[in-house]
């Protein structure tokens, strides 16, 4: 992880609900005690889904309800439903026969509800080899802010795996920053047997690995049980899960520390000679990312470890670290082996080069509070990997000015998916064969550019203080907008900005409000936007002219 994280406030509930959840303030002259909004209208109460979120080994079929005179309309994308949007029919079930979010809201009038969502996993039958819960970077420093947190994480967890057979914590459990924090392990430790207890987690082990703010290896061997981090002395060991071989890797040393590398590459040379299990995969967790891999290697090291992993296809590699974000699909990769990227417990990232809509207007901002993690299925022929929202309601990661990572839940998002699940085969008798038969390759890549569907995708609002941009679609995510303001007259720009979509966030506002800095009365404006997706697609330009 890239910075010391943590100034913490309580979150604000104002920035998770949207404008109509909001109590309106009297005017002057209103009774001391005015009359209750009639139920006509109030606010409806969210709909109920009949069916939790979580892991289904059959189709869904899903009632949606609500108050009686509300209508309710839902979508199956992660965006926030509208009035455009489908209407629920009641009598008539959804049927959910894949992955899929769905949220849904409540209209009445001229009012609708907050959103509420949900992430369904539908699954055949077939029982997988092994089930594992992927994470990294949780960043605890103490019980307070975490206790409530990590109750609401495992019940997450439970949903989707009630008993998963491995939890894999990638590194960065603590916040060490030279100052002598090692003993924090301990709080990490009771937090996650607590909750292994309270969800009957009895046979689910635990692996561990060393992260840049883990304090010392002595630290984590003190104040974990031994099955945690059996290390033999370098912060490197394999394991086994189910008949899996799992190899944790020392990412803090792998570059120098030749036994360590030794030893990878001589277990993955004995266990990939055997021609019986040349298509089996070998999993691979360490903190850092490799080189030129997942999300182009931002914050990655170790060259050596790229090296040492590219003769072997079979290999699927877990690291944390940067706290980059599962939306995007640039967070798998494939050339020589498999590289994924594990999100982040804590916060989450996009890479740089940015804009995102705060509270106190556009900023340079990369982080969002999200807490996400993957969950690993291994059959016999393939690896499901499906990415998973811990939280992801929306909420600026500062309030007030302060550092306000650490909000507490309950969280609306809980269970949400972050993307589609990867799946990853291999194909193939001989190692190139293999690689050959890669998805998620840099010439795989996606193509399809973004669009817009809105009739007027642009308006001003605000009183003319913000570009509104309804958002666009597209068949994987709209990553950002390039939005350039300028004077027609004079060419001076107005404004220039790449601005985030928020796909981060769940469920996706269906438009952003850009602010606009001060304009010169009577001028002549045009604004010209185009929406881009994570692979650099970007849809058609459209406009708006509009007067200062």
């Amino acid at each position: 992880m890239r910075r010391t994280p943590f100034v913490i406030t309580a979150a604000s509930l104002a920035l998770l609900l949207p404008a109509a959840a909001h109590a309106t303030a009297p005017t002057a002259g209103a009774a001391a005690h005015p009359a209750q909004p009639t139920a006509a209208h109030a606010t409806p109460a969210p709909p109920t889904l009949s069916s939790a979120g979580g892991r289904y080994e059959r189709p869904v079929s899903l009632t949606l309800r609500a108050a009686r005179g509300t209508t309710i309309r839902y979508t199956l994308d992660g965006t926030t439903p509208t009035r455009a949007d489908r209407v629920f029919v009641p009598g008539r079930p959804l049927r959910l026969t894949k992955d899929t979010n769905v949220t849904a809201v409540a209209f009445r009038g001229g009012r609708a509800s907050i959103p509420v969502s949900a992430g369904y996993l539908v699954k055949s039958r077939e029982k997988p080899l092994a089930r594992l819960v992927v994470m990294s970077d949780v960043h605890i420093g103490g019980h307070e802010k975490n206790d409530k947190k990590y109750e609401s994480f495992f019940d997450t967890i439970g949903s989707v795996f009630p008993e998963p057979d491995a939890i894999l914590s990638n590194g960065d459990m603590i916040n060490d920053n030279g100052d002598g924090r090692g003993g924090d392990h301990r709080i990490v430790s009771e937090i996650f047997r607590a909750n292994l207890k309270r969800k009957g987690m009895d046979d689910t082990q635990v692996l561990l690995s060393n992260g840049n703010h883990d304090a010392s290896l002595a630290d984590i061997r003190a104040n974990y049980p031994r099955a945690w981090f059996p290390d033999s002395g370098g912060g490197y060991y394999e394991s086994n899960v189910r008949g899996l071989h799992l190899f944790t890797v020392n990412t803090e040393t792998y570059q120098s520390d030749a036994a360590q590398r030794a030893w990878l590459k001589k277990r993955l040379a004995e266990l990939t000679a055997d021609p019986a299990k040349a298509r089996t995969p070998i999993l691979v967790q360490g903190h850092r990312p490799a080189p030129g891999t997942a999300m182009d290697g931002q914050q990655a090291s170790n060259p050596q470890l790229t090296k040492d992993l590219a003769a072997h296809p079979q290999v699927i590699y877990f690291s944390g670290h940067s706290h980059l974000n599962i939306n995007d699909e640039r967070s798998v990769h494939q050339r020589d082996f498999t590289a994924v990227n594990d999100g982040s417990m804590s916060y989450v990232e996009m890479d740089h080069g940015y804009q995102a809509i705060t509270e106190t207007g556009l900023a340079d901002r990369f982080e969002a509070p999200t807490a996400q993690a993957l969950f690993v299925e291994v059959y016999r022929d393939r690896t499901e990997i499906a990415r998973v929202n811990m939280a992801a309601d929306k909420h600026d990661i500062y309030t007030g000015g302060k550092w306000s990572a650490d909000w507490q839940p309950p969280y609306a998002s809980a269970g949400t998916l972050s993307g589609p699940a990867w799946t990853v085969r291999l194909k193939g008798n001989s190692p190139q064969q293999i690689k050959d038969s890669f998805t998620y390759t840099d010439a795989r890549r996606n193509t399809t550019a973004p669009r817009f569907t809105a009739r007027h995708p642009l308006a001003l609002t605000g009183g003319g203080r913000a570009l509104r941009v309804r958002q666009a679609r597209d068949d994987q995510m709209v990553h950002h907008y390039r939005v350039d303001v300028e004077n027609t007259a004079t060419g001076t720009k107005l404004l220039s900005s790449k601005v985030l979509s928020e796909y981060y966030f769940m469920p996706r506002p269906n438009s952003l409000d850009i602010p606009l800095p001060a304009m010169e009365k009577g001028a002549r404006y045009v604004a010209r936007v185009r929406a881009v997706d994570a692979q650099g697609n970007a849809s058609r330009e459209t406009t708006l002219r509009f007067a200062g």
